[in-house]
C-alpha cells in the first residue's frame, strides 16, 4: 500500500489530505500536526476571532471526525524532528520511525521576532501566527489600554483595526516611508492610512522601534526618532519567515522557501511541499506566495500529482484583508509595476487601483469594490489589458470589458 505522510496540519496540509481523498486516492496518509487542535482557519485570527465574534470550533477546517471518515491518520501535538531520505522515513518526538513513498512538507512558516536585546521576550509583546498567540493577546485587548504595533504590512494593519474597535489607544510605527510599501502602491497605502486615521490610530511613517522597556513586562518603548512611549502591550507584525528547518536540515534545496519545480516536487523527487514554506514558479519567476488560496490550490496541485496527473500547477494569485468595515480583495501580482490607475465607485470608501507594467494589467486592490475585483481578477486570469483610459473613465461599463 502507498504510504503519504504529510508534515504540517495548516491550510495547505488539510487541503492536500483531502484532495488525496476525493482524487480517489486508496493508499495510506497521515497528516502530522504539531498543534493540538485540528487544522484550522489562521486570517479570523487576528479579526473575528480576536473580536470574540467568532469561537474555536468555527475556525477549524473541518470537523474532527472528518479525517477517522475518510481514513486519514491525524497526528496532534506531534513534531518531526528529522527526515531520512535513503530510508524514505521520519522521526517523530516520540522516537517513532515511519515509512512513507510521498512525503510532503506544508510546515508553514513563522513570525519575524523582536530580538531579546531590545525587548522581544518581554512579556505582554505578541506575534499573531497561530491559535495560541490570538489566545495569549486577547486579554490585553482591553478598552483603555495603550498598544505599539510595530510594522504596517496587513497583519500589523489588521491587529491596529481590531484593537481600535477594542477601544485600545493605537499607536503603529513604521520603518519605511509609507505603510504597506513593500506590496501596494501609494494610492492603496493612502486609503489604508485614511482609513486608520479616521479610526483614531496613530500612525507613525519611517519611523521603526529602537527598544522596548519594562522589568519583566513591557511598559514603554523608545522610537527611532527618540519619542518613547507609555504602552500596555506590542503586537509584532514584521513578516513572516517559511519554515524551511526540516528541510535544509534533510538536505533538500531551500531558496525563497522550499524548492519546488512546476509541479510541487522538491529536489528529493519523493518529497513535495506546498503552501507558505514553498517556493512556486509563475511566469518564469521562482516566488514564493503567502496566501490561504495558494496554499489551497498549491497543495491541491501536489496531491493530484501524488496520484499521477503529472500536470503543471499554474499559480492564479489572491488575497484579501478585512479592516473596519472595509474588505480589500486583490487580484494578480504587482511585482514589476510602472503605473497604478485609480477607480473611484460611487460610493465612499469604495475604490479600486489598477496596477499596469506598461500595457499590461498586472494586478488589482479592490477597496469594497467585489465587482471589479471579480472583472480584474477575470481580465488578468486571460490575459487581457484595458486601455488605462478605459478603467479611469466614470461611464465606462466595467463588465462589458470582459466581452470577446
Amino acid at each position: 500500500m502507498t504510504k503519504v505522510i504529510v508534515i504540517g496540519a495548516g491550510q495547505a496540509g488539510a487541503a492536500l489530505v483531502a484532495k488525496l481523498r476525493t482524487l480517489g486516492f486508496d493508499g495510506q496518509i497521515t497528516l502530522i500536526g504539531a498543534e493540538k487542535v485540528p487544522p484550522y482557519q489562521r486570517p479570523p485570527l487576528s479579526k473575528a476571532y480576536l473580536l470574540g465574534e467568532m469561537v474555536e470550533e468555527r475556525l477549524y477546517l473541518r470537523p474532527a471526525e472528518f479525517y477517522a471518515d475518510n481514513d486519514i491518520t491525524l497526528r496532534l501535538n506531534t513534531r518531526v524532528t528529522g527526515i531520512d531520505r535513503a530510508a524514505r522515513s521520519v522521526t517523530l518526538d516520540d522516537g517513532e520511525v515511519m515509512h512513507y513513498d510521498h512525503l510532503a512538507l506544508t510546515t508553514g512558516a513563522h513570525p519575524r521576532t523582536l530580538p531579546a536585546a531590545i525587548g522581544g521576550t518581554l512579556d505582554n509583546v505578541f506575534a499573531v501566527r497561530d491559535l495560541a498567540d490570538a489566545d495569549a493577546m486577547a486579554p490585553a485587548f482591553t478598552s483603555g489600554k495603550r498598544a505599539l504595533i510595530i510594522g504596517g504590512g496587513y497583519i500589523g494593519l489588521e491587529a491596529a483595526a481590531v484593537a481600535s474597535k477594542r477601544g485600545v489607544q493605537v499607536t503603529l510605527v513604521e520603518m519605511a516611508d509609507r505603510i504597506l510599501q513593500r506590496v501596494a502602491a501609494p494610492a492603496t497605502s493612502d486609503y489604508f492610512r485614511a482609513l486608520h486615521s479616521a479610526h483614531g490610530v496613530d500612525i507613525r511613517e519611517g519611523v521603526g522601534l529602537e527598544r522596548l522597556t519594562g522589568d519583566g513586562h513591557v511598559t514603554g518603548a523608545v522610537l527611532t526618532d527618540g519619542t518613547t512611549l507609555d504602552i500596555d502591550f506590542a503586537v509584532v507584525g514584521v513578516g513572516i519567515a517559511p519554515a524551511t528547518i526540516l528541510a535544509e536540515s534533510a538536505g533538500l534545496d531551500v531558496g525563497n522557501g522550499i524548492t519546488t519545480d512546476a509541479y510541487g516536487r522538491t529536489s528529493d523527487p519523493a518529497i513535495w511541499a506546498a503552501g507558505d514554506c514553498a517556493s512556486c514558479l509563475f511566469k518564469g519567476q521562482t516566488i514564493r506566495l503567502e496566501s490561504v488560496g495558494n496554499a489551497i490550490d498549491q497543495a491541491e496541485a501536489v496531491a493530484a500529482n501524488i496520484a499521477g496527473a503529472h500536470a503543471p500547477y499554474d499559480p492564479k494569485p489572491w488575497f484579501w484583508s478585512d479592516q473596519y468595515d472595509c474588505k480589500l480583495q486583490i487580484a494578480g501580482l504587482n511585482i514589476g509595476y510602472t503605473d497604478v490607475y485609480v477607480r473611484k465607485g460611487d460610493a465612499p470608501g469604495v475604490q479600486s487601483n489598477w496596477y499596469y507594467g506598461g500595457d499590461t494589467l498586472l494586478a488589482v486592490d479592490a477597496m469594497n469594490d467585489p465587482r471589479n475585483y471579480m472583472i480584474g481578477k477575470r481580465l488578468i486570469e486571460a490575459g487581457r489589458s484595458p486601455t488605462p483610459a478605459q478603467i479611469t473613465d466614470p461611464a465606462t461599463d466595467m463588465k462589458a470589458l470582459l466581452k470577446p
